[in-house]
């Protein structure tokens, strides 16, 4: 019997909208890391107007968490960053790097989208640091060291001449970026044919960089969102090692198949653990959260030993 290669929660989904103390609609698309003791959960929540905002839940387990009562993250109301996140910040990634979290967020405005970075060290107060992106540009993640002395991050440029397709860029104050090529793209009548995006934050593991991201089918009446792993290079993270031929998550649960955006499963977390697993965190259509465990040499195995060309 085929196993899965991530294995649900039996108790999914994990966090619904009844669990939030406040109005939201529902909750999805959630960076993840653990700090201390605790999982941290920062969510996105869409309000009944529509527009998004961050929400904080803790665990204990990684399985069972209660939500602050306040949200974490709403749009700015000064400066440069009220005008650029005027409809909402969404989709946050918790990023550790060097004693502190990154989180990179998209910034809705009348100007579409980009990405926002801001820093925290304990979840309870929050700094903005910059805007690192014109429009239009989605899901970035920072790589958890420095490598040859600069930060690393891919990402999502919305473009339809070179498809929707994973860039690497290189910083040395995380606020100007460069030096950026395409990395990875879909793969024509493939399961992420459409397009492309980086989910969880990379993994450091010893045969290399671990990657989960989403890719996208459009079929002959609707797009399914799926996930898929990538392996980087250690020392040079532009070199793709390998990318899974087969997607290891896919929607088939009704909490996954219908909602606020049908047939999604998204990531924008996953932690390891010290047993060799790491749990995989999704939103599931764009309503609930859902956890899952997949073991880590497994992932590597399929990068390196059934691999599609990442070009």
């Amino acid at each position: 019997m085929n196993q899965p290669v991530v294995r649900r929660y039996s108790q999914n989904p994990i966090l619904t909208p009844k669990q939030v103390p406040y109005e939201v609609s529902t909750v999805h698309n959630a960076g993840i890391v653990k700090h201390g003791d605790q999982y941290v959960m920062l969510f996105r929540s869409h309000l009944h107007n529509g527009r998004s905002i961050i929400g904080l839940a803790t665990s204990p387990d990684g399985y069972h968490f209660e939500v602050s009562p306040e949200p974490f993250m709403i749009p700015s109301s000064e400066g440069i960053f009220a005008e650029y996140e005027e409809y909402g910040v969404e989709d946050l990634r918790i990023n550790p790097c060097e004693g502190e979290y990154l989180l990179t967020y998209s910034c809705y405005s009348r100007h579409g989208v980009r990405i926002g970075l801001a820093r925290t060290k304990d979840f309870s107060t929050i700094e903005r640091i910059a805007l690192i992106t014109q429009a239009d540009l989605r899901n970035i993640v920072i790589f958890p060291e420095r490598i040859n002395g600069r930060y690393v991050r891919l990402d999502r440029p919305h473009s339809e001449i070179s498809s929707w397709s994973i860039w690497i860029s290189y910083s040395t104050d995380l606020i100007y970026w460069g030096d950026s090529k395409v990395v990875m793209k879909p793969l024509t009548y493939h399961w992420d044919e459409l397009k492309i995006g980086p989910g969880a934050p990379p993994i450091k593991t010893p045969k290399g960089w671990l990657s989960i991201y989403h890719g996208v089918f459009k079929n002959m009446s609707d797009s399914v969102y799926r996930l898929g792993v990538a392996l980087h290079d250690l020392s040079d993270p532009s070199k793709l090692l390998g990318v899974s031929d087969k997607w290891i998550l896919q929607p088939d649960e009704p909490y996954e198949i219908s909602g606020y955006v049908s047939n999604v499963v998204f990531t924008c977390g996953a932690v390891p653990e010290e047993d060799g697993t790491l749990k995989i965190y999704w939103g599931g259509a764009d309503t609930v959260m859902c956890v899952g465990e997949a073991n880590i040499d497994e992932l590597i195995d399929l990068c390196l030993n059934h691999s599609r060309n990442p070009m």
